[in-house]
This record gives structure tokens, C-alpha cells and sequence, in this order.
């Protein structure tokens, strides 16, 4: 979802793969996973460690043997003696890793090389190796006379930074023909291929059958311990050089690299995969988590990913193929770890259901003061709620917040738990035609898996500067909170007008006291007849200007008074100065009607019938221009409520049913409250010029009151276009801005004087 344009916005999932991908191809182009993929393959080694074949012996020449024959290098002849040690006791072949590529004495040469021909099966090395500073060593050769009855082999390896061989040759080229490694020709898997094939040191060196060469020198029987098997002559005596590391062993003589090497190829034809196969296996599946938005899920893709990499690998080398997973390995895991740590972060920022900012992210960032803040409570949440399955949800808050976004596509939605949701709007906007409007999109339900769900939603504005947005939020909050219960559409919270605790904690005694102060006042908003076009009434409205606060919203002093059951005085003082406005209006001649609002806790109030009484008299108006205006739910409350109705249409007084079609407008309703009038909802009459369902809903009240015998009254007209709309419709009476504005009484006198002139002629 977008965030605010001040932030940056989320980062794509697949462009951090693209560049997780890109950084791995690196990764693995340049040789950096090769250290990852050694260390994995050791670990790996362990879990499959078994014993070489036993058909290659190792000679060694290890310390004892150095201090019994008493100085390095040895004599040939020693070598000859070795040579005739082992064809003697039924070797099959013998393979010297030494060096011969000088002359000694030319007795000693000579011996050595007769043994050679005697025996027919010795194997010299032709040395090379190339180190990690890629410098090919010169090549060295066994001298001629060496040569004459030997076979030759490579014993040529490639090491790394740690001293360990991980690949050997299957052969090398010398004098411009191909030649066998060692570890070719002990496992007589001879061939011209001279590519490398990697070690498989899951073989344990130790399991490899030794003899020192001293034993060997001075046995007179070396028994079945040769007889039949290759033997490898080579040093492992740390003070002669040639050692190697060997992986998860330690360090052990060169010879037993080539033994491993033989030992690998007797098992069968080593395979590399190399790196790349895996690493687009991984990407495929790296997309798959990538794009799924749900962290379980996700979880499940990487983890099971990362798993296969690292255990896989354990049953293809098992069967001589290898593959280097380190490049793979760090794209998953570098995703998964990203994407977590992101999921982590946000998790306290992101509702979990919405994927929206929360109300933690809303109160987490800051805005500018001069922006307004909106609250919107979804007031049968839990019920729907309960109502659906868990995946419905999401969808139901997906509908409810792209009707919140029309007339605004990007606006950044907040989501709250409890159906609460919030956003920023500019300071400027006239919040009661929005949010009337927004209110008037709740009256169609919404569908989820094709079951229609109908939308209670009341709204809370809050405009401050200087404060945290905590404390916005909150007060927001609660003016939505009260406005539900208040059973309005929207309530407004100023904190520059009420900023003050004791003010708020007063405010209903201040009340009072106001009212004897005459700080209280009322203004009167005309109504018009469309018949006539005459000004026949107006509707009384509480107002109150404070000597030092100045004009108090009607809905902070009106919904407290009624909410802490003080609202009769308030509605007494209304009424008295309405019905006195009246009179005074109808003593000149004419039939104006005025209305007051009634709060429906005053429907329960034995002495209401009195008191109302009392004032007719008392300033002589006729009851018939008296309407009390009731809100649909207000009306539908006890019987001793209706009873009180009943008994005011008896004395004659009007009864309006107020904000018509935003409560239960049925016909049974309308049979059962005993009123003369109904006023139409502003959203409705706002809205229809624009909103087909708009215009038949006045149209369908209209059409339905007049069969009732009822009068309609339409608020909120405030276009030229609307008011010819209803005229055509043959509504009786219209209130709203084109008609006027709410209006001191001596303002309301003349515009009924002018009108009256004018008609007169």
C-alpha cells in the first residue's frame, strides 16, 4: 500500500531479489562462496564417513623410519631394497611419491633402476602443482635412467589458502601426450580426460591400511598385508614438506591425497554440478516467497528452500555428485533474512489482516499540524466480524477502504483494530459536506463471497496543531465514539475551542449558567414552501457564544447535556424562545411554523405535556405551529414514548420525523409513530443529483409520504439545480443554505416581512 509521499515508499520484494540475485552472481562469479562451500562440504562429510577399499596400501616414510635409516634423502639403494621388499612379498603394483629428478651416486641409480626392471611394476612420479598464487611450479621428471623400466604418473595438485587439495587431474599432458594421475592409475581408471574431479573426503584417511617403511626394510615376512594390493611409498613425515591439509582430519602427508583421489575414483565417475544449477533452482523458488504476501507462507518457501540446499547435497555426494550451494545459500537466506527483519519491523507498523499502517504506524510518524485528522468507527464490526470466515475479512476491509479513497485514490488509509480506521485530509475541506457524503456511501452494503453486509459507521474530526499525534488520535476517537452515540453521523473535536480540562469538566454547569446568563441564544433557519415560495417557518437551533471561547459547536454543549440527562433545560429554553419567536411572527398576520428538536430522552418525561402546554398558552400560539422534530431512532423507543406522542398530536402540536433513511425507515414504523411530517436526510438530498439510488430514495419518500397523508421536508438544499429537482418532484417543504442560513430572530423578521410585501404586491 502507499505510504505518505514524506516516506519512502515499501520496497518491492522481487527488486531486493533482483538485487539480492545480483550480488550472489557476484557472489559466485568471483569465487567468494568457494570457502562456504568447503566448510559445508566438510560438515556435509561427516554425516557419510566411510573406510577407503583397503586395496591401496600406504609405505610411509615417517619418522621412525627416518631415524633408522639415519639421514635424508636416502640412498636409492634403499629405494631398490623397498622395491624388492614388496615384489617379494606379492604386491601388485608399486608407486613412489618422490622425487627422483636428480642423479645421487651413479652405484646408487644404478641399483635403483635394476630394481625397477626387476620388479616390472614401479610407477614414478612427474611432479607439478599450482598454489593460490596461480605460479605453475616447473615441472619435474624422474631422470632417465629411472625412466627406462618405470611407468609414469602425475602426482600434480591443485591447493588452496588453507594447504588442501578439493580437486585433482584426471591426467596431464607431458611431452605432448596425455599421462594418468596417481589417483587415476591406482584406481585404473585411465583415461586421456584431463579435466579435475573433486575429492570425496567423506573417505577417512584413517581407515587407510599404513606400513612404515623401516618395518618394511627389515621385516623377512610382510605377509597378506601387501600381497595383491597397490602400494603407494610416500612421505608423511612433517619435517620432509610435503604435507597437505585434509579436510575435517587435519594435516597428513601428500600421499594420502593421492590415495583419497584413487579411493574416489574406485567408487565411480565423480560428478561437478558447479554452482550455477542450483543458484537458478533457488531464484525460482525466491520468487515464489517473494511475492506472496503471507509471512507464513513466505516462511515456509525460504525455509524449505535453505533446507534443500543444505541437505540435499548430502545424498548427492553420497553418490559422487557434487554441487557448490554457497551462492544459493546466501541469496535465500539473505532474502529471507531481509524480508523478516522488514516483516519485524513493520510488524508492529502493519495491521495483520489490511496490510495497512496502523494506528501504532499513524502515532510512529509525524505530520504537519495544519492537516486534519478523520476517524471513522465501523459500529457493527464484531458482529460482522463473527459473522464471516477468518479470509473474508480481509476483503471486507479492502471494500470498506476504497470507498473511503473516492475522490482520493491515494490517500493513505490507517487501520485500527476494532473496525477503527483513520487518515489525513487538508485542513481546508469543508468536513460536513464530506463526510456526509462519505457517510451517505454506507448506506449500500457491501459483498463478500456474495453475501450483502450492511455498514454502521459513524465519524470523528479532529483539527490541532501543537499536539501530539497520539493525543489527535485519541480525541478523534472519542468525537467518533460519541457520535455513534449520539446516533449522529459525525461529531468534531477542536482542541483549540475545548483545550482547556476544567473548561470540559464544567462544561454542563457553565451550561446552565449560561443560560440564565443569555449567553444561550437561538437562531432560526427558514423553510421554504415550494408551492408558494414562501417562507412559512423556520427550525429553532441552540447556539452559544461563550465571552471568552467564543462560539461553542452546538454538537460538544447539545450531545453533552443530553448524555448526562441535563438536556431539559437546554430544550425548555429552545422551545420557549421558539414559541415566543412564532407568536410574535404570526401576530402580524400569517400562518409561520416553528420547529425545535427533541431529544428522545425527554419522550419519557411525564411533564413534558405540561410544561409544552404551558408555553402555548402562555405566549398564545396555536399548537398546529408547533413541530417537534425526532430522529428515526429516537422514536422507536418504549410505549409510554409513543403514548407521549400521541397525546402532543392530540393537543395538536406537529410531530416531524427528523434525518429520514439513515435509521429504520419501514412501513411499519411509519404506521406506528403519530407523525404529520417527515424531513429527509441531507446525504440523500445532497447526493441526488449525482447518485441515481440518492434520487429515488427522495423520490420513493416523497411519492410514499403523500399516500400517508404526511407532509416532506427536504434539508441540506443547498444547489439551485437540487431545489428545481424537488419542486418536480412536488416536495412541500425545502430547509438548507439556498434557502438561508441560521439566523438571529430580528434577521428572520424582515426576511419574512420582505417576502410578505412581495406577495402582497
Amino acid at each position: 500500500m502507499p505510504w505518505r509521499k514524506t516516506e519512502k515508499p515499501q520496497k518491492s520484494p522481487l527488486k531486493l531479489l533482483a538485487w539480492i540475485a545480483f550480488a550472489g552472481l557476484v557472489f559466485g562469479l568471483v569465487g567468494f562462496g568457494q570457502l562456504f562451500d568447503d566448510v559445508l562440504r566438510t560438515s556435509r562429510n561427516r554425516l557419510h564417513m566411510h573406510k577407503a577399499s583397503g586395496d591401496i596400501v600406504l609405505v610411509k616414510i615417517d619418522e621412525q623410519s627416518l631415524q633408522q635409516v639415519g639421514r635424508w634423502p636416502w640412498p636409492r639403494r634403499n629405494y631398490a631394497q623397498l622395491i624388492d621388499k614388496l615384489t617379494a612379498a606379492g604386491a601388485n603394483r608399486i608407486f613412489f611419491d618422490v622425487h627422483f629428478e636428480t642423479q645421487s651416486s651413479r652405484a646408487d641409480d644404478q641399483i635403483f633402476a635394476d630394481a625397477i626392471r626387476r620388479s616390472g611394476k614401479v610407477t614414478l612420479p612427474v611432479r607439478g602443482k599450482t598454489g593460490p598464487d596461480t605460479f605453475q611450479q616447473q615441472s619435474g621428471v624422474p631422470i632417465p635412467i629411472l625412466r627406462k623400466g618405470a611407468d609414469l604418473a602425475s602426482i600434480s595438485v591443485d591447493y588452496n589458502y588453507q594447504n588442501a587439495v578439493w580437486h585433482l587431474p584426471r591426467a596431464v599432458k607431458f611431452e605432448g601426450r596425455p599421462i594418468p594421475s596417481f589417483a587415476s592409475s591406482l584406481a585404473r581408471a585411465q583415461t586421456q580426460d584431463t579435466s579435475l574431479f573433486t575429492l570425496d573426503y567423506s573417505v577417512d584417511p584413517r581407515s587407510i591400511p599404513t606400513i612404515s617403511a623401516s618395518e618394511v626394510l627389515t621385516s623377512t615376512s610382510l605377509g597378506s598385508r601387501v600381497r595383491g594390493k597397490d602400494v603407494l611409498i610416500g612421505a608423511t613425515s612433517s619435517v620432509m614438506g610435503d604435507i597437505f591439509f585434509i579436510p575435517g582430519v587435519g594435516k597428513l602427508g601428500g600421499a594420502y591425497v593421492q590415495i583419497i583421489g584413487a579411493e574416489t575414483l574406485k567408487a565411480g565417475s565423480p560428478v561437478s554440478l558447479g554452482w550455477l544449477a542450483p543458484f537458478i533452482a533457488v531464484l525460482f523458488l525466491c520468487v515464489m516467497g517473494a511475492i506472496s504476501s503471507s509471512a507464513r507462507r513466505q516462511s515456509f518457501v525460504f525455509g524449505s528452500g535453505a533446507a534443500m540446499l543444505i541437505i540435499l547435497p548430502i545424498g548427492l555426494e553420497a553418490r559422487l555428485i557434487f554441487v557448490n550451494v554457497a551462492p544459493a545459500l546466501f541469496v535465500i537466506l539473505a532474502l529471507w533474512g531481509i524480508t523478516a527483519w522488514r516483516r519485524y519491523r513493520g510488524g508492529g507498523l502493519i495491521n495483520a489482516i489490511s496490510g495497512l499502517p496502523n494506528l501504532t504506524a499513524l502515532r510512529a510518524h509525524a505530520r504537519e499540524g495544519e492537516e486534519a485528522l478523520i476517524v471513522a468507527r465501523l459500529l457493527n464490526h464484531a458482529e460482522i466480524v463473527a459473522s464471516l470466515p477468518a479470509e473474508a475479512e480481509r476483503v471486507l476491509v479492502e471494500q470498506i477502504v476504497a470507498r473511503f479513497r473516492i475522490g482520493g485514490k491515494d490517500k493513505l488509509i490507517y487501520h485500527g483494530d476494532g473496525g477503527i480506521f483513520a487518515w489525513f485530509e487538508e485542513a481546508k475541506l469543508p468536513f460536513g459536506n464530506h463526510i456526509d457524503a462519505l457517510h451517505a456511501l454506507f448506506r449500500n452494503p457491501v459483498r463478500v463471497d456474495g453475501q450483502p453486509i450492511d455498514l454502521a459507521v459513524s465519524f470523528g474530526v479532529e483539527i490541532g496543531t501543537g499536539r501530539s499525534l497520539a493525543n489527535r488520535l485519541a480525541s478523534a476517537i472519542v468525537a467518533a465514539e460519541e457520535a455513534a452515540h449520539y446516533g449522529l453521523k459525525w461529531k468534531f473535536h477542536d482542541p483549540e475551542k475545548l483545550n482547556n480540562a476544567s473548561w470540559k469538566l464544567s462544561l454542563l454547569s457553565r451550561l446552565d449558567q449560561a443560560i440564565d446568563d443569555g449567553e444561550v441564544w437561538v437562531a432560526y433557519q427558514p423553510k421554504l414552501d415550494l408551492r408558494t415560495r414562501q417562507i412559512v417557518g423556520a427550525e429553532a437551533l441552540a447556539r452559544w457564544t461563550h465571552p471568552e471561547k467564543g462560539p461553542i459547536a452546538a454538537s460538544e454543549f447539545v450531545a453533552a447535556a443530553e448524555q448526562h440527562d441535563r438536556i431539559g433545560k437546554l430544550t425548555d429554553f429552545v422551545l420557549e424562545q421558539a414559541i415566543k419567536s412564532a407568536a410574535a411572527v404570526n401576530a402580524s398576520g400569517g400562518n409561520f411554523h416553528i420547529a425545535v428538536n427533541l431529544s428522545a430522552r425527554l419522550l419519557e418525561d411525564p411533564e413534558l405535556k405540561l410544561r409544552l402546554t404551558d408555553m402555548l398558552l402562555r405566549h398564545r400560539l396555536e399548537p398546529q405551529y408547533l413541530t417537534l422534530e425526532l430522529t428515526e431512532t429516537s422514536a422507536l423507543g418504549s410505549g409510554e414514548a409513543l403514548q407521549l406522542l400521541a397525546e402532543l398530536r392530540q393537543l395538536g402540536v406537529e410531530i416531524s420525523i427528523d434525518d429520514y433513511g439513515t435509521g429504520l425507515s419501514t412501513l411499519e414504523y411509519l404506521k406506528k409513530v403519530p407523525a404529520n411530517e417527515i424531513k429527509i436526510d441531507q446525504s440523500f438530498v445532497k447526493g441526488m443529483l449525482e447518485n441515481r439510488s440518492d434520487r429515488v430514495m427522495v423520490q420513493s419518500t416523497i411519492a410514499l409520504a403523500h399516500s400517508l397523508d404526511r407532509t416532506v421536508v427536504a434539508e441540506g438544499v443547498e444547489q439551485r439545480d437540487v431545489l428545481d429537482a424537488l419542486i418536480e418532484m412536488k416536495c412541500d417543504l425545502a430547509q438548507g443554505f439556498i434557502i438561508g442560513r441560521p439566523m438571529s430572530f430580528e434577521s428572520l423578521v424582515r426576511r419574512v416581512n420582505v417576502e410578505r410585501k412581495r406577495s402582497v404586491a
